[in-house]
């Protein structure tokens, strides 16, 4: 009998189920890892209670860190990287051969694109283990792998996911220069990220918004993460608080609130003559009220959507954690092992308790913290 890994499989809208996956057979192109932590973000949590359930069932997981347990030569030439070494697992493949892989768009791969993303392929495709809620995870040959530094733990590694994607809807897209004013919507672990990288870029000044209590401990520590101004929209007119500490508006807006379609109007209306305004959340197919498209012409406004990181973003993320600079790794998390996903996904829904601003999925969680 082939040796086996255990996995949780997502088979319908929450319903997880453990299944025992035969570990593959690896050869001189593809890899194995064996997963030490997997960060679980809102994607985790529609998956589970079935806003975005595919249809098919699979192995949930796309912010793996783990360690490279077997890997071929081809491989490891060409990832960089080899047995021993603590890897965090880009969520897209890429062919590096097609156009859009050459220009460094992989996301739009033509042969991978969002049909191949890590944590939603079907587990019926060999060898099944595709995704994070795992003991090991697959490494196919076109994965991308970015080195974790040594210094780093697994799980606070994890956070190379939001923080990369803070770096990239917070910096790279908008184009943030030093002494820039940015306000950013949204306090959850994306929104602190993007402070960070803000205030890491040189802005000048730096908002965050949240809305009411559930907001208010993320709020609290945005200062700790290079916010110089917390609001909440509950009760302050957030326009009025910007021009009150800056005098003006934002040069870059970065909303990264989830189906919240009224965040989107104060993002358009927090932004000043000729900024940018990056739209890095979803509005979960909600009509956005009280939007008068006049104000981006009047504005002269640039408005991007950003959609995912790359893997540039997650390099730069993996060093600014490892420098320390602010304190990710003190962030409040909730770390559980296989067996209590299920509990947890629930609560990052909001439907019962306070979700935390990290959650982790370690399948040896005793490990990890020994």
């Amino acid at each position: 009998m082939s040796p086996t890994a255990r996995a949780l499989v997502l088979e319908a809208p929450r319903r997880l189920r453990t299944r025992d996956l035969s570990l593959p057979d690896i050869g001189d192109d593809d890899g194995l890892l064996r997963i030490e932590a997997c960060g679980l973000c809102g994607t985790d949590h529609e998956e589970f209670t079935g806003e975005l359930f595919p249809g098919y069932a699979f192995v949930p997981g796309h912010e793996s860190v783990g360690i490279v347990e077997q890997i071929g030569a081809g491989a490891s030439e060409r990832w960089g990287v080899r047995a021993g070494d603590r890897v965090a697992v880009e969520v897209f493949l890429s062919c590096r051969a097609c156009d859009a892989c050459r220009a460094g768009d992989y996301r739009r791969c033509t042969k991978h694109g969002l049909a191949d993303m890590y944590g939603f392929v079907p587990v019926d495709r060999a060898p099944g283990l595709w995704g994070g809620y795992a003991q090991y995870q697959y490494l196919a040959p076109d994965s991308m792998l970015c080195r974790v530094p040594a210094t780093l733990d697994p799980v606070t590694a994890t956070l190379f996911n939001p923080l990369g994607a803070g770096i990239r809807w917070a910096v790279t897209v908008p184009q943030t220069r030093p002494g820039n004013v940015v306000a950013v919507l949204g306090p959850g672990v994306r929104g602190l990220s993007a402070c960070a990288a803000a205030k890491r870029a040189g802005a000048g000044f730096v908002m965050i918004t949240g809305r009411g209590p559930r907001d208010a401990p993320r709020l609290a520590i945005a200062r700790e993460f290079g916010a110089d101004l917390a609001v909440d929209v509950e009760d302050v007119d957030p326009v009025r608080a910007l021009r009150d500490a800056t005098g003006g508006l934002a040069d870059v807006v970065v909303d990264v609130t989830a189906k919240a379609p009224s965040a989107f109007v104060q993002a358009v209306a927090l932004a000043a003559p000729g900024g940018t305004v990056v739209v890095a959340g979803t509005r979960g197919g909600v009509a956005v009220n009280d939007f008068y498209p006049d104000r981006v012409v009047y504005k002269e406004l640039r408005i991007v959507g950003a959609l995912g990181v790359d893997a540039i973003a997650y390099t730069a993320a993996l060093e600014l954690l490892a420098s320390r600079r602010f304190p990710f790794e003190d962030l409040p998390r909730r770390v559980v092992d296989l067996d209590a996903v299920g509990d947890l996904l629930p609560v990052m829904a909001g439907e019962r308790d306070a979700p935390p601003v990290h959650a982790v999925v370690a399948p040896s969680r005793d490990e990890v913290y020994n």
